[in-house]
């Protein structure tokens, strides 16, 4: 039977943290606001663009309507002007997905980052169709931790989520998989630490990306 890996996206397959501040802090100076340092960015990414836009704005008391509407219309502009500012992949990971899929592994990516700008992060840094599928977020489907995400994934490869390992960087991806019946790999190289990893259930934590091979062939 087919095994398949899905992905968090920011974090895990790739370091686009000094992207995300660069492009939310110019849009806190759009409304008047003053920029928030890059490791504060840790604990706001993860929920998608809205939620991070709102919580640079609760930093400074100041999540008002008006302000969020604009700092989103700054942010996406400049996100989707130039998605691979500052962001590159993770160092292993190229390796790492060119083994799964020597050994038969569908591998796939699920982010809580706008679709279009999640499908085109990946086919510049990894190249077209090196994953089997990539999705973001849209519209009428639920983000992470909700688990639509993952069992559309499923139903369109065609497989179960108990054949699916689920690995990401942040307590939000955890509990994706948690959510889906998947099992969970927690990574200590992206944004979070390992025990907001430990807390939330994951399965297996690992270090290095050649680790997952051990863990998705034994499962």
């Amino acid at each position: 039977m087919e095994k398949m890996c899905i992905f968090d996206l920011d974090g895990t397959l790739i370091n686009s943290l000094p992207a995300i501040s660069h492009f939310a802090n110019i849009a806190l100076n759009s409304v008047g606001l003053g920029p928030i340092d890059t490791d504060t960015y840790r604990y706001y990414v993860g929920d998608g663009m809205d939620t991070l836009l709102h919580r640079c704005l609760a930093h400074y008391n100041a999540d008002t309507e008006e302000n969020f509407s604009q700092m989103r219309a700054v942010y996406k502009s400049g996100y989707d002007n130039d998605v691979l500012y500052d962001t590159r992949a993770y160092d292993g990971i190229p390796e790492l997905l060119d083994e799964l899929k020597k050994i038969g592994v569908k591998i796939c990516v699920l982010s809580n980052k706008p679709d279009n700008a999640a499908v085109c992060a990946v086919d510049k840094l990894f190249g077209k169709n090196r994953f089997d599928l990539v999705i973001g977020q849209v519209d009428g489907q639920r983000k992470k931790p909700a688990p639509d995400g993952v069992f559309s994934i499923c139903d369109r490869m065609g497989i179960s989520p108990g054949r699916t390992v689920f690995v990401g960087d942040t307590n939000v991806d955890i509990l994706t998989g948690k959510n889906a019946g998947a099992f969970t790999v927690g990574v200590l190289w992206g944004y979070r630490d390992e025990k907001e990893l430990r807390e939330n259930g994951a399965d297996k934590i690992i270090s290095y990306p050649s680790e997952l091979i051990d863990i998705i062939t034994g499962i």
